[in-house]
């Protein structure tokens, strides 16, 4: 008879292995859908997803056109440093989740966290520089590009979303793993070859990638704001640290993901009724 340790190595090893076709499988769907959504110009400017994904994205970004990437002429519901932050949250959890580190609590090393901090210093270095592009009279240290934007969002994406998942993982669970959600540079390697193979796919400029990805940088930006919706509510109630099995966070996560819909919605808006417009600022 096998040991029980390795029973258990072997039900892990077959549980991630279902995860990553499960996800794999959703991969090839979302391909499907995206090319027969992209496919047609006309339909793409009308596209009910995107629509929508407009409306959750002008709650948070500028959607400023020049400052955007494109699908067949049609404006991504995020900008391009916002397509990158969001879509960093999105891609870090799913590696985190398809890695089984879902209980995991512990934040990343110092060396890592020091890191990730200097991702997002990056990308406030480039945004900064970037607004002062709307002042032609103001000094400028290099010309923005779109790629730059999106590049540096994809880091500070990547920062965000590796300490917020084990903060949730913290809120969510009773029994946690208590081990850093990322343990050494080459794991951090690992993800930042899945986050630079989307900035690649991004700049090839594909239609039905790009239509894949726009909806996924959206799905980050629920992401964000249902996790710390969760965090803020579960520990105010003190409801925090309860959950054994997926099933159990159903409702507290269904329930902030309603709460973050509302909010979004509420300031887009107010946005709307402002600015009469939720694509760009009038006279910018």
């Amino acid at each position: 008879m096998l040991p029980n340790k390795t029973f258990v190595s072997l039900n892990e090893r077959s549980g991630r292995l279902r995860r990553w076709l499960l996800y794999l499988m959703a991969a090839g769907a979302l391909l499907v859908l995206g090319f027969y959504a992209a496919s047609d110009p006309a339909a793409v400017a009308h596209n009910h997803a995107l629509t929508g994904a407009d409306w959750f994205g002008a709650a948070v970004c500028h959607r400023i056109t020049e400052r955007s990437f494109t699908i067949v002429g049609r404006q991504l519901p995020l900008c391009a440093r916002c397509t990158g932050m969001y879509l960093g949250v999105f891609l870090s959890f799913l590696v985190l989740l398809l890695a089984g580190r879902a209980r995991w609590g512990e934040l990343p090393r110092l060396p890592i966290l020091l890191t990730l901090a200097g991702f997002i210093g990056v990308m406030g270095v480039d945004g900064l520089n970037s607004y002062t592009h709307f002042f032609p009279d103001f000094p400028h240290v290099y010309e923005p590009r779109n790629w730059l934007r999106l590049v540096t969002g994809m880091g500070a994406g990547l920062a965000m979303g590796l300490i917020l998942f084990p903060a949730l993982a913290q809120t969510l669970w009773r029994h946690q793993e208590r081990q850093p959600i990322i343990g050494n540079f080459r794991e951090l390697a690992g993800v930042l070859l899945v986050a630079g193979t989307a900035v690649l796919l991004i700049l090839s400029n594909q239609p039905a990638v790009l239509y894949v990805l726009a909806l996924a940088s959206t799905a980050g930006l629920l992401l964000v704001l249902t996790a710390i919706n969760a965090i803020l509510l579960l520990t105010l109630l003190r409801r925090d640290g309860r959950a054994v099995r997926w099933r159990d966070t159903a409702v507290p996560l269904t329930l902030c993901l309603i709460i973050t819909i509302m909010q979004l919605g509420v300031i887009t808006f107010i946005r709307l009724q402002a600015f009469g417009t939720i694509a760009g600022f009038p006279g910018l």
